[in-house]
């Protein structure tokens, strides 16, 4: 085939994809009812087309912001950023925001993989990687970073960070690295040194969180699947759709808890101890399948994927069954939603966000495989007793236009030195500050 032929045959290919963007199976039941402990799960719907109903990212108009709940006020602390995907806030008052995307996969990945990837790119998820960690500074305390500088570059697609000591940790796509911290300097000369090795090589999830134990000899690391579910072969699931615990100063890593398809933000509940989790699941069974979830996680806890997802509720697409491992599978403690793409974390004790109580907030990036669209949107999930306790209050909303268009959509989540939530957004490529609206004299 000539070139010109080819060109033609992609284009072709191009214009069906984008035709049967409308298409696939629309929900049966309402977004809310998958939220909460006890979500409904009606029976998988495998359709014939998967379901693709992607908001095409315009990002803000002029002045456009996203809304707050009430007692709430939101402004940029940040704009003009390239893809800022997560956020961790030092000591010092400064915020670390790592500018990122996926790395370069491998092979040409097939017909699937650049469907897929025309998809995404239509969802604003396809810019190279600015591959860097930038730092913001309010130094006069106006709640808008008037400072910025590039804290560390050259990274491999740089997703979390955690600070121990006077060390920082960044999660690369491939490796735990760290580099040494000293407070107040806008930029890092020294040349990341390896932790330990991270699963890599396909990365169909990229995305790895690093987060410390609270007396820092532990970090405890996010690893996505490389599939939906195991579709390129269990053998290149080794070590994936899990948590690791990392030993830094040994530099080796266990497995902590396994069967998360795609854990991403990390954060203690300090009453309990505990370290939780947001997931995302599974795809292809249905817009109301399968709700991406809060949980707690277990030491050695095996949490279903793939062959079973929300505890004991078979995947009958996975090959070959592994009923004795289903029979181990933990229910989730707190269901988000399907297709959500729930992917922020952080504790708030109730005092930086008081209309809304303590509890977990999550940055909900926002679905492009369900009709109608879920997600987009920052919530609360109202804790009592260090557990989960009512249904899920919105803290930001507005991500997602009346016309279907995605202004924005949320990343990482963090509470800053005074107070605020920040959340990182990259379809807007700003960093948003929520505060507390100001008593009227």
């Amino acid at each position: 085939m000539s070139a010109g032929g080819r060109k033609r045959g992609l284009g072709a290919v191009a214009l069906g994809v984008l035709m049967l963007a409308g298409c696939g199976e629309a929900a049966r039941l309402p977004e809310s009812a998958g939220y909460g402990p006890n979500p409904q799960l009606p029976p998988p719907n495998k359709t014939l087309v998967p379901t693709l109903n992607v908001a095409p990212a315009t990002g803000w108009p002029a002045n456009g912001k996203p809304v707050a709940a009430p007692g709430l006020q939101v402004k940029a602390f940040a704009t003009g950023l390239d893809h800022p995907r997560w956020i961790h806030v030092l000591p010092s008052g400064d915020v670390l925001v790592a500018e990122s995307n996926a790395p370069p996969k491998p092979g040409g990945g097939g017909l699937r993989a650049w469907a897929q990837k025309t998809m995404m790119k239509r969802a604003g998820a396809t810019v190279p990687s600015a591959n860097r960690i930038t730092l913001l500074r309010d130094a006069d305390g106006d709640g808008v970073a008037e400072v910025r500088s590039v804290y560390l570059k050259d990274l491999f697609s740089p997703f979390g960070m955690a600070l121990v000591g006077d060390t920082l940790y960044v999660a690369n796509a491939d490796a735990l690295v760290k580099v040494p911290y000293r407070a107040g300097e806008t930029t890092v000369a020294t040349a990341p040194a390896k932790v330990v090795d991270l699963p890599a090589g396909l990365n169909h999830h990229w995305t790895k969180n690093v987060i410390a134990s609270p007396d820092g000899r532990r970090l405890y690391v996010t690893v996505g699947s490389n599939s939906n579910v195991g579709e390129n072969g269990l053998e290149i699931e080794e070590g994936r759709a899990a948590i690791w615990e990392v030993d830094p100063a040994a530099a080796t890593k266990r497995l902590f808890a396994t069967g998360l398809r795609n854990p991403n933000g990390m954060a203690w509940e300090p009453a309990t101890g505990v370290l939780w989790t947001v997931a995302n699941e599974r795809d292809e069974i249905g817009s109301d399948l399968v709700p991406d979830y809060l949980t707690s996680v277990r030491d050695g806890g095996f949490y279903g994927w793939p062959y079973s997802y929300y505890g004991q509720h078979v995947d009958e697409r996975v090959s070959p069954q592994r009923p004795e491992l289903v029979a181990k599978a933990l229910v989730p403690d707190y269901a988000l939603g399907a297709h959500t793409a729930s992917l922020g974390l952080a504790w708030s004790d109730g005092r930086a966000l008081p209309p809304l109580g303590t509890g977990m907030v999550v940055g909900q990036h926002g679905s492009w495989n369900r009709k109608p669209h879920s997600g987009y949107k920052v919530i609360l999930v109202p804790f009592d007793g260090g557990r989960p306790a009512g249904d899920p209050r919105d803290v930001l909303t507005g991500f997602l236009s009346e016309d279907g268009k995605a202004l924005g959509r949320p990343v990482g989540v963090a509470f800053d030195t005074r107070g605020g939530l920040l959340v990182a957004d990259d379809v807007g490529n700003v960093v948003w500050r929520v505060t507390p609206t100001p008593a009227r004299p």
